[in-house]
């Protein structure tokens, strides 16, 4: 089996959770568990144990042209790691299958395994790019996950993506710093190569980058709140993610680094300092804390802290002491999480000071809290120990001056004692009085994850050298083989030995004198607390955004438009005094070019003198069409047909708007005319200009000659805009693609959340008896041509969606026949609010862009993103280029039918119906079965024929609501619904 089949797997179960979280709830933690297990064997089966400390290396070409390949690669190190995601992934998802309750955990059991494959991508990632690019989705699925907490989770989802966010943007700026120095993004050569020797800048500038990016993530000082913010996360979350998993992103970084940094002095000075203040804060906070869960979290920065340090003194055997206490952290973290999670899950409550005599009301639970806490804690014979002995160890053998090593020392062992108290301060709640209403011992299955791993603990401690190869392979990939570690628990009488005899005597001082601890750390609070400084920074930002955009913070056109206008005419102007116009080969101008150019101008003239809505709009679209027929006639068939359509759904949306805005304009001053025209003009003469000099057109220019040559043989295809959009450009399309996506979702949301501005009495009057004032009557013209013209826009559509690749056609333009059909049946409807706009636009829209990466994706297998696949089917010639059209096309027409469907609907107003007797109402030939239709916040029914609209789900009337006594002349029993129109 291949690295990259190991981690294609693991994205794999991302849909596979989807799908089992919905049908089979919690119950899917188990087969998903079994999954990750199972890769687990497969990445020990792909390492083999190797001795090659360069391990087991596999690639595939990815951005070729960029120098970007998508190079994996598993030594010591990767897989220790790999190890820590799949196995204790596997145990917590084991375990959440028992802490959840009933129900869909679709969104849970997705995210959480989307999460194990971003952090196996990371810690297999031996390129910069990809490695950067793993990083960024184990931020997004951290948000996730405590965002969907509920409305708790919010505030700390947005605080931990702005600390997190920003170590990103760290790390990317020292990817592409090394990127320019070293001239690859293979990261082993990277960090072999010689720049960290001969650029003492580029090393220093890397290392301050990617400390910072590493303290964001590993929750270091100044960077800690997060980490206990962070805990409104269900316990799973919280003992995957920001326990035993994610928060190891920044310590596997770290030391991934250490074999180019170790002796850059700034490296070597940050980490050491920063972890031990870290391990002493973190460990002092935890004491405060009385919320089983909260102390976790500040000892788990505390442990974090001890982590950093040790990585930062850059000899051989701290790196041995960093993997043995990474892998002890794993387990003895992971194992108290989930026992709080129990505890919490039976007792109801995770505060020290309610609860008491567990170890008689939950003995197994108690059990496995004793083991994980003690290996916290350094006591012998656990895993624990052999750790914390390993990190002594390496501070004792510091290089550094004697009075750093004390200082060092003395910290750690400060630090250390204050873990030894507060692991003790976990266990207050065992002994004591079993309360009257005692919680009872969890099930088997539920205790029966947390017993593995408390377990596994103890047993590494007792058989220590069995995880001898391993953890030797992952040290030595960091610092090379020259310390091989003893994970013994007896090393003589040594200064590990020593510190850690101060730690259990100074720490069971701290555990006797616990009400006099407890008493002085609890007077008051700190002035400054790190959620605070990440509040006032985040307002900070949004009070600065506000004034930075308060000049613009404004609905007059003009405001938005004269900077840039301002700025095309400057350059213009710069252009013409500094460029060298060449002359032209003879004037290709035609007696057509003038023709449609003086309708143009005339065109122009009369939108200028307009001054009615309706008018104006009708003058617009005469320009526009002859714009299209000068595209024609210059031979762009593909702009011709995407401007002529363009032009026809423009009107059907402003359309769409006229009745909610004044029929004529404001007037404006004579003064503001003549500005704004002085502007129309300069603004002209600079477009003019700027495509006079850039766009060549006095000779082909050579990427055109390329485009026209080479592209039928290269794509398959004769359409050289179509290829050139799909084959040659497919990035820019989809990135143009997701933008339209997007937009479509904002037309949504604004229009939603803000609401239209109302609807103006109409200035058109007409008789009762007329006609015009009965919605079926007025469309009978547009039905008659829907009926015979629906079925011909959508063969249409379909035909050019087909032909696009080798003649006028592809996806855009296809799309724009299709939404021009689509709206054609809107059109049809009596009322607005009965339309038969039933089409999930959002789903198109997010169909359309996933489509498209699909296809770009699939392009690996030819050596790059968004490469097309040739095949031949029957003879026929087929591209997957074809495939991305049809991501445009599902795109395009769920951000037109958006528009049409948000914009034309008025679910606030009530339906007009026929009373008897009522010659002045408006007639309905067929009214709705009741009198009104209730609104969202209405006590009545909706009528029979009528839904209300959500979003792009159809919602049926709600059947608890109160229905209403009939008024006079109002329907009985047998009412009909609307008509189809």
């Amino acid at each position: 089996m291949s690295l990259l089949l190991v981690l294609a797997l693991t994205v794999l179960l991302v849909p596979a959770a989807a799908v089992l979280g919905r049908y089979a709830g919690r119950n899917a933690g188990w087969p998903l568990a079994a999954g990750l297990l199972v890769l687990a064997g497969a990445l020990v089966t792909v390492w083999n144990g190797r001795e090659d400390p360069r391990g087991v290396v596999q690639e595939v070409p990815w951005m070729p042209t960029l120098g970007v390949t998508f190079h994996l690669r598993v030594d010591g190190l990767g897989l220790l790691f790999g190890l820590i995601v799949l196995v204790i992934g596997a145990v917590v998802i084991a375990w959440s299958a028992r802490y959840l309750g009933s129900g869909d955990h679709a969104s849970f059991y997705t995210l959480m395994t989307f999460f194990a494959a971003a952090m196996l991508g990371l810690v297999l990632a031996d390129d910069l790019v990809l490695l950067l690019v793993a990083w960024e989705l184990t931020t997004m699925c951290s948000f996730l996950l405590i965002a969907r907490s509920g409305p708790a989770g919010r505030d700390p989802a947005i605080r931990t993506f702005l600390l997190t966010a920003a170590g990103g943007l760290c790390l990317l700026t020292a990817v592409a710093v090394m990127w320019a120095a070293t001239g690859t993004t293979r990261l082993s050569a990277v960090l072999a190569d010689d720049v960290w020797g001969a650029s003492p800048g580029v090393a220093v500038s890397v290392a301050v980058l990617v400390a910072v990016a590493a303290f964001t993530k590993s929750a270091q000082f100044p960077f800690h709140a997060w980490l206990p913010d962070a805990m409104v996360a269900i316990t799973p979350v919280s003992a995957y993610l920001h326990a035993a998993a994610m928060v190891k992103a920044g310590i596997y970084l770290m030391l991934r680094f250490t074999e180019a940094l170790h002796a850059v002095p700034v490296w070597n000075v940050l980490l050491v300092s920063v972890g031990l203040l870290t391990a002493l804060m973190g460990a002092v906070l935890a004491l405060r804390s009385h919320d089983l869960k909260e102390l976790l979290a500040y000892s788990t920065v505390s442990q974090l802290g001890f982590l950093t340090a040790t990585i930062g003194i850059g000899t051989e055997y701290a790196a041995v002491g960093a993997a043995v206490h990474v892998a002890a952290h794993a387990l003895f973290k992971a194992a108290l999480f989930m026992a709080v999670g129990v505890v919490d899950h039976q007792a109801g409550t995770r505060d020290i000071r309610e609860l008491s005599g567990l170890a008689r009301a939950m003995p197994w639970t108690a059990g496995t809290m004793v083991l994980a806490a003690a290996s916290m804690a350094g006591l012998p014979p656990l895993f624990g120990f052999v750790s914390k002995e390993a990190v002594f160890k390496a501070l004792a053998q510091s290089p550094a001056t004697d009075a750093a090593v004390w200082l060092s020392g003395t910290v750690a062992v400060i630090a250390a004692a204050c873990t030894f108290a507060y692991s003790a301060r976990m266990l207050t709640v065992l002994p004591g009085r079993v309360p009257a209403e005692a919680p009872r011992e969890a099930s088997a299955a539920f205790l029966a994850p947390v017993a593995v791993v408390a377990l596994a603990g103890l047993a590494l401690g007792l058989t220590g050298p069995a995880a001898g190869p391993l953890l030797g392979a992952a040290s030595a990939a960091v610092a090379g083989p020259g310390a091989e570690p003893d994970l013994g628990l007896w090393h003589g009488w040594s200064p590990e030995l020593l510190m850690s005899l101060a730690v259990f005597g100074l720490g069971g001082l701290l555990v006797l004198g616990r009400r006099t601890v407890d008493r002085a750390l609890g007077r008051g609070s700190f002035p400054v607390t790190g959620v605070g400084v990440v509040e006032a920074f985040r307002d900070g930002s949004i009070a600065l955004g506000e004034q930075v955009g308060r000049p613009t913070r404004s609905d007059v056109p003009h405001r938005h438009l004269l900077p840039p206008v301002v700025v095309l005419v400057a350059v213009a102007a710069v252009g013409l005094v500094t460029v060298e116009v060449p002359g032209l080969y003879g004037d290709p101008s035609t007696m057509t070019d003038w023709t449609l150019l003086v309708l143009v101008f005339i065109g122009v003239v009369l939108a200028l003198r307009a001054r009615s809505r309706v008018a104006l709009l009708t003058i617009a679209g005469d320009v526009g069409f002859a714009v299209a027929l000068w595209f024609y006639a210059l031979g762009a068939t593909d702009v011709a047909l995407t401007q002529l359509l363009v032009e026809v759904l423009t009107v059907v949306v402003i359309v769409l708007l006229l009745n909610r805005l004044p029929s004529t304009f404001h007037r404006t001053g004579l003064r503001r005319g003549w500005v704004a025209a002085a502007v129309a003009v300069l603004a002209g003469a600079g477009a003019a200009a700027a495509t006079w000099l850039l766009t060549d057109r006095r000779a082909l220019s050579p990427a055109g000659e390329y485009f026209l040559e080479e592209g039928e043989e290269n794509t398959g295809g004769t359409n050289v805009v179509n290829t050139i959009l799909v084959d040659f450009r497919a990035l820019d399309t989809l990135g143009e693609l997701t933008v339209l996506g997007v937009a479509g979702i904002a037309i949504v949301v604004a229009i939603e959340s803000r609401g239209l501005l109302p609807k103006r009495p109409s200035p058109i009057t007409e008789p009762d008896s007329s006609p015009i004032r009965s919605p079926r009557d007025n469309t009978m013209v547009l039905r008659v041509t829907a009926r015979t013209l629906g079925p011909v826009i959508v063969a249409l559509s379909l035909f050019f969606l087909l032909r696009g690749h080798n003649a006028p056609g592809g996806g855009f333009i296809s799309a724009l026949i299709g939404a021009a059909g689509i709206a054609l049946v809107y059109l049809t409807a009596p009322d607005d609010r009965v339309s038969r706009m039933r089409l999930p636009y959002t789903r198109f829209i997010g169909a359309g862009v996933v489509v498209a990466v699909v296809v770009g994706l699939l392009g690996l297998l030819e050596g790059s993103f968004l490469r097309p696949l040739h095949l031949s089917v029957l003879g026929l010639h087929v591209t997957t280029a074809l495939i991305f059209d049809v991501g445009v096309y599902l795109a395009v027409v769920g951000v037109i039918v958006a528009a049409i469907s948000r914009l034309g609907v008025d679910e606030k107003e009530p339906l007009p119906v026929r009373h008897a007797g009522s010659a002045s109402s408006v007639l309905y030939p067929n009214p709705p079965a009741t009198a009104t239709t209730a609104t969202p916040h209405s006590s009545e029914t909706a009528p029979s024929g009528v839904v209300h609209h959500d979003g792009d789900r159809t919602l049926p009337p709600s059947p608890g609501r109160r229905r209403r006594a009939r008024g006079p002349g109002e329907t009985t029993g047998k009412e009909r619904r609307w008509p189809s129109p």
